[in-house]
């Protein structure tokens, strides 16, 4: 009966745990932040040869420090749509 209650309990606390420290946001209005490629507006050069659906990652550090990681697809008008964003906020996820 101990053993069953340590289980039990065991459960509930792992139950509760996250191993993920980042936030990820995925929805349709996700708004450009300083240093993302979009932010200020399109930009001037268009992905020419890159073909149109395509997945461009994009990398870099906000504000705080923090990595940002962005993904953009190429639209049929050649300008970027943001579709994703990660901000990795653990001390473990620095490079």
């Amino acid at each position: 009966m101990k053993n069953i209650i340590a289980i039990a309990g065991l459960a509930v606390v792992l139950a509760g745990c996250s191993t993920a420290t980042g936030s990820l946001n995925t929805g349709a209005g996700i708004e450009p932040i300083p240093g993302s490629i979009t932010y200020g507006g399109q930009p001037r050069t268009r992905l020419t040869k890159a073909p149109v659906g395509s997945v461009v990652p994009h990398t870099f550090r906000n504000s705080f420090g923090q990595r940002v990681d962005e993904e953009y697809i190429i639209q049929p008008d050649r300008s970027l749509k943001l579709v994703s964003r990660r901000v990795y906020r653990g001390p473990f996820w620095d490079d």
